[in-house]
C-alpha cells in the first residue's frame, strides 16, 4: 500500500497494520511521505499530515496491547524517515531541526536563552515579501507548563487585538502557536513563535552591571517606558502577573523598552460590573478572572501579598511589581520624594495602590519636573555582553560594572495628551521606533 501526499490523491493508512505496511514499505523518506514534486512548504505540509496520521496509529499507546513492542519500534524509525525528509526537502544538514506547522516552515537553530520554563532557540521562516525573517522559538521544558505556553498566546493575542496598536512595540509580536510533538518520544508541547529584538538587556543585566544603583535621572526614562507597557497591556484587559527584573528588557541606546514573559498572566474580568466592553477606565478596576498560576521563587520579594495568597490579581498587582522593579535599580542617594512616591505604589492593599499606570505616569512626570526641570535625554551605556545565549528572554548574564553615563543633552518637552506621548525614542519623540528585528 502506497500514498503520495501533496499533488497526488491517493488513500490514507486508516489502521495500525496499514500503517505497518507502509512504513516496511518505505526505502527512503519519499516512499513515506511522498515525493519533492512540489515547493517545499507544499510538500512539508502535505508531509506533515501523513506524519502525524503515521504517528497517531502507531504510537505504542494507541497501538494493540499485544503489539506495543513493534509499535515502539515502528515509531522511532517513523520519526528518524520525518527529520530525514525535512531535512532533505529544505536542504538542512546536520544535526538542524526543522518544523512544520499548517503555516510556516520553520528552520530551528541554536539556542538563545533559557528561562524559567522554556529554551529559547533561534529560528527562521520565509517571509510574507518572499524574505528570510528571524524569531525565537519558545519551547517549554516540561509538558506540565503546556498550559503556560497557552496563557502567553492568550495575552499576546488579546494584546495585539485590542490594545492601541500605536504602543504594540512594547509588548512581543506572537508569530505562530502551535503544538509540537517529538518524534523520538511522542511528547507533545505547546511551542511558541515570537518576533526578535535585537538590543536589548534585561534589568538583571542592568543591576549586575551597577551594582550601586543607578542615577533617578537615569532610571526614570525605564520607569516611564515600563508604566506603558503596563497600562497598554491594561487597557487591553490583561494582567502580566510576574513583572521581573527578568522580563523587563531595555534598549540602551535607544531607550526602548519591552515587556516580555507573559506565561503568568490572567485576563481581566470586565463583565462582573455589567461594564463588558466599556474600556479602557471601567476595566482598570476590573478583577481577574483567576488567580496568577504559578510564583518565580527567587523573585518571591517581589510579588505583593494577592499572589502568595492567590487572590485575583488587579491592575495595581502590576503597578506593586513595576516599582519594585524600578526602585531596586535606585542608587542610595535618590531623591527621597521619589522613594515617597514608589511607597505610594507599593501599599499592601490591591485597593489602596493606583490602577491607572497611564495616569500614574502622568503624576509621575509631574514629580520629575519638580526635582529635575524639563525633560533631557541622557545617553545610557551597558557592557558588551560576554554571553551571546544571555538576555533577551528573562536570562540575565554576569558583567563587569558599566562605564559612567555621557553628559546629557536637551530635549523637546512633549505635549499634554490623553495618551503617554513620548515615551520610546531617544528625543523623546511621541512616534515609536519599530523595536522588533526583521
Amino acid at each position: 500500500m502506497t500514498r503520495t501526499p501533496g499533488t497526488t490523491s491517493t488513500t490514507a493508512p486508516t489502521t495500525f497494520e496499514e500503517a505497518l505496511e507502509l512504513l516496511a514499505g518505505a526505502r527512503d523518506p519519499q516512499a513515506a511521505f511522498g515525493p519533492y514534486d512540489g515547493t517545499p512548504e507544499a510538500c512539508l505540509r502535505a508531509a506533515n499530515r501523513t506524519y502525524r496520521l503515521l504517528a497517531r496509529l502507531l504510537h505504542p499507546d494507541t497501538a494493540p496491547a499485544d503489539r506495543r513492542t513493534e509499535a515502539a519500534a515502528a515509531f522511532t524509525r517513523l520519526g528518524e524517515l520525518w527529520n530525514r525528509y525535512q531535512q532533505d526537502i529544505t536542504g538542512v544538514t546536520g544535526r538542524q531541526v526543522v518544523i512544520t506547522t499548517k503555516r510556516r516552515v520553520y528552520s530551528v537553530g541554536e539556542e538563545r536563552a533559557s528561562g524559567d520554563i522554556a529554551t529559547l532557540y533561534k529560528v527562521s521562516y520565509r517571509a510574507e515579501d518572499d524574505g528570510e525573517a528571524r524569531a525565537l522559538l519558545k519551547m517549554p521544558r516540561s509538558v506540565t507548563d503546556n498550559d503556560l505556553m497557552e496563557r502567553e498566546a492568550t495575552a499576546l493575542e488579546r494584546i495585539a487585538r485590542e490594545g492601541d496598536p500605536e504602543y504594540t512595540d512594547y509588548v512581543p509580536r506572537l508569530v505562530e502557536s502551535f503544538r509540537y510533538r517529538d518524534a523520538a518520544t511522542g511528547t507533545e508541547r505547546r511551542a511558541n513563535v515570537i518576533e526578535r529584538v535585537r538590543g536589548f538587556r534585561s534589568l538583571t543585566e542592568v543591576q549586575e552591571a551597577y551594582p550601586d544603583g543607578l542615577d533617578a535621572r537615569d532610571v526614570a526614562w525605564m520607569w516611564r517606558r515600563l508604566l506603558v507597557a503596563v497600562g497598554y497591556a491594561h487597557r487591553a484587559g490583561v494582567v502580566h502577573g510576574a513583572i521581573t527584573p527578568d522580563h523587563v528588557l531595555i534598549h540602551p541606546h535607544r531607550h526602548g523598552l519591552v515587556l516580555v514573559d507573559w506565561c503568568y498572566s490572567v485576563l481581566l474580568d470586565d463583565s462582573a460590573s455589567g461594564v463588558a466592553g466599556a474600556r479602557p477606565d471601567a476595566i482598570l478596576r476590573a478583577k481577574a478572572v483567576e488567580h496568577v498560576p504559578a510564583m518565580i521563587d527567587r523573585h518571591a520579594d517581589l510579588y505583593p501579598p494577592e499572589i502568595p495568597g492567590k487572590q485575583p490579581p488587579e491592575t495595581s498587582t502590576d503597578v506593586y511589581m513595576a516599582t519594585a522593579c524600578i526602585t531596586a535599580l535606585l542608587a542610595s542617594d535618590a531623591p527621597k520624594p521619589l522613594l515617597r512616591f514608589a511607597r505610594g505604589c507599593s501599599l499592601p492593599a490591591p485597593a489602596r495602590r493606583p490602577h491607572d499606570a497611564w495616569k500614574l505616569l502622568g503624576e509621575l512626570d509631574e514629580l520629575l519636573g519638580k526635582l529635575y526641570g524639563p525633560r533631557r535625554f541622557r545617553p545610557f551605556a551597558m557592557p558588551t555582553r560576554r554571553d551571546p545565549k544571555s538576555g533577551g528572554a528573562g536570562a540575565g548574564a554576569r558583567t563587569p560594572k558599566a562605564t559612567k553615563a555621557a553628559k546629557t543633552t536637551k530635549a523637546p518637552k512633549a505635549p499634554r495628551t490623553s495618551k503617554p506621548a513620548d515615551v520610546t525614542t531617544p528625543v523623546d519623540s511621541a512616534k515609536a521606533p519599530k523595536a522588533t528585528e526583521k
